[in-house]
């Protein structure tokens, strides 16, 4: 049942209204379809923030193409955050996503020593639909369960909460029971809040769930949003964009993840409309002014 977000929702960051707060965004960056640095950094931008990339890996492309090319950017990343330590530069969050290696796990790990104020915001990007990204193994994923303990807000879909969890892969129809068992198992990991994305029950729409490690999967709140008759490469990535965009600007994170699936939905319906958007991904373009506006009412 749909809780009243007003009386339980949880805020997370304390913002200045004149002040822009600055995010490290650690994912790979794609030269061509719409996902990870190519959606983050403008969607945390239209929400106010100021990005800073770390960049995981390099692609030529996303890896639904059947050609890419990857560099994992590992060996750099080091002498990257020392540059960034004798400039001073300090964070007010920390949101990765896609790694290149299980190596990078240490990378954010230092990210989270140095800046312990920073809020840990953890997209455990591994797979979908059942099925690891082609580009990883299962050593990286259990790398990439190191960062469940202490999130601030972990964003796993189904796949890769049951990964986390080392759950057989339920596929998207759960019920209310299994629902609230992922969510405490998910709790039961450390993380602090949990969104579980992708809930299809079949009757025309998708379901989301926010859950705090204060009130367990007890407490949850259901976000439900109509469901568009297709499917679009790099909704995840927008999606965890625009929640952890709405989350810096000080909203709560039940309406931080309200929306952020509206966001995407609207930016499905445009992208419709776009050549070769089966290949490359959602489009977004067109909607980030309402994400600016959402945000900063």
């Amino acid at each position: 049942m749909t809780q009243d977000m007003t009386n339980q929702d949880v805020t997370l960051y304390q913002r200045d209204p004149k002040y822009i707060p600055r995010i490290a965004a650690v994912h790979d960056m794609c030269g061509y379809g719409k996902c990870s640095l190519t959606a983050a950094i403008p969607i945390l931008s239209a929400a106010g923030c100021d990005v800073c990339p770390v960049p995981t890996a390099l692609f030529s492309a996303h890896t639904r193409y059947r050609v890419f090319t990857m560099h994992d950017t590992t060996e750099i990343l080091n002498d990257y955050l020392d540059a960034w330590q004798q400039e001073h530069v300090d964070l007010d969050g920390v949101y990765s996503g896609f790694l290149g290696s299980a190596d990078q796990v240490a990378i954010i790990k230092r990210l989270y020593r140095e800046y312990p104020h920073a809020l840990r915001l953890v997209d455990p990007v591994m797979g979908d639909g059942g099925e690891m990204y082609p580009t990883y193994t299962e050593q990286l994923c259990r790398a990439m369960g190191e960062l469940v303990d202490g999130a601030d807000v972990l964003m796993p879909n189904l796949t890769e909460a049951s990964i986390l969890t080392g759950r057989d892969y339920p596929g998207q129809d759960l019920d209310d029971k299994q629902v609230d068992d992922m969510l405490d198992a998910l709790l039961a990991l450390g993380a602090k809040n949990v969104v579980l994305k992708g809930i299809d029950r079949g009757d025309g729409t998708l379901r989301n769930y926010v859950a705090s490690a204060a009130t367990g999967a007890a407490g949850k709140q259901e976000l439900v949003h109509d469901k568009l008759p297709y499917m679009t490469h790099g909704t995840g990535d927008a999606y965890a964009s625009a929640l952890c965009g709405a989350i810096m600007a000080g909203l709560g994170l039940a309406e931080s993840a309200r929306i952020a699936g509206e966001f995407v939905r609207h930016a499905m319906i445009h992208t419709a409309d776009q050549p070769h958007h089966e290949e490359r991904g959602v489009n977004f373009e067109l909607d980030l002014g309402d994400l600016t506006e959402l945000v900063r009412r």
